[in-house]
């Protein structure tokens, strides 16, 4: 048996049979899980980073170099903080409203009750529509002399200006009805998506120890429903905070929200200074509900490990 400095250099690197000598000049290749992710990334560089960068720097910057004028003229728009107030309000209340609807309408067809097929597919017939589609579709009911006026009308009541500046609450009502209809059913897909991943055994057990059906669903179904509930209220709040068409349609700058002040600012006052930085307050607020829902709606097992 050979021994010595040329039997380690004949067996590779370390004297381990199966490893090839060092080749000068030759470059190292990449990991595979960078190639892999690569594409990935220059997909959101081009996307994603490239127009964030680009906003910043209207946001900014001016003529003269930094300066914050854009951002002190976007204070100082008189329908700013009625669209901050409006998008706010928007967002607490059709949020928890559009989730109940889900949750019902996902557990009726858990069920199986008959033609629950039929059903699923006439509750997610809005994400078929657009939002300035559906806006226009409540206008028509909405508007003064629309099919709601109409019945009311019919059977003796006087009508209503559902959609007048001087009635601000009907108008609210108004688009967070047009938004419920609207976008109720992207939270019920994901929902039904969800309740098919988990196993009826876990429900037929607890019903077979006593637990009633509001405790199965406490603590048997809503726990295993947490990633599946996680990415719809993520989805739906920044959505939410993306409101325009809708409320476009329905009210115009009468119900002003963030990213209608957005497009006003950018095509009627032709100021992308200024719309981009509204835009970026909308950016920020997304990325923080983001970080807050990732963290209030995490498992708590997973935290202890």
């Amino acid at each position: 048996m050979t021994t010595g400095p040329g039997a380690a250099a004949s067996t590779g690197r370390g004297g381990h049979p199966g490893d090839d000598p060092p080749v000068p000049g030759r470059r190292a290749k990449l990991p595979a899980p960078v190639l892999l992710i690569a594409p990935s990334m220059v997909f959101l560089t081009a996307l994603f980073a490239w127009p964030m960068v680009v906003g910043v720097t209207q946001a900014f910057s001016g003529e003269q170099g930094a300066t914050l004028a854009y951002v002190q003229r976007m204070l100082d728009d008189p329908y700013l903080w009625p669209a901050v107030r409006n998008t706010v309000l928007l967002i607490v209340v059709l949020i928890p409203l559009q989730f109940a609807f889900a949750l019902a309408m996902a557990l009726l067809l858990r069920a199986r009750p008959k033609f629950s097929g039929v059903y699923f597919y006439v509750w997610v017939l809005p994400l078929a529509i657009s939002d300035l589609a559906a806006g226009l579709v409540w206008l028509s009911i909405f508007t003064d002399h629309g099919y709601l006026n109409s019945v009311l009308d019919m059977v003796g009541v006087d009508s209503y200006a559902w959609l007048s500046y001087e009635n601000p609450t009907s108008v609210f009502v108004a688009v967070l009805v047009a938004e419920l209809w609207r976008a109720t059913s992207l939270v019920l897909v994901i929902i039904v998506a969800g309740l098919q991943g988990i196993p009826r055994d876990y429900d037929e057990a607890a019903s077979v120890f006593g637990a009633t059906y509001w405790q199965r669903l406490r603590w048997v179904i809503l726990p295993q429903l947490r990633p599946s509930l996680q990415v719809a209220m993520i989805l739906r709040t920044i959505l939410a905070l993306q409101t325009f068409a809708v409320a476009q349609a329905l009210a115009g700058r009468d119900f002003p929200l963030l990213v209608g002040e957005t497009y006003h600012w950018y095509y009627s006052l032709q100021n992308p200074n200024v719309a981009a930085a509204i835009a970026l307050v909308v950016l920020a607020v997304s990325m923080v509900t983001a970080i807050a829902y990732l963290r209030l709606l995490r498992d708590r097992t997973e935290v202890t490990r």
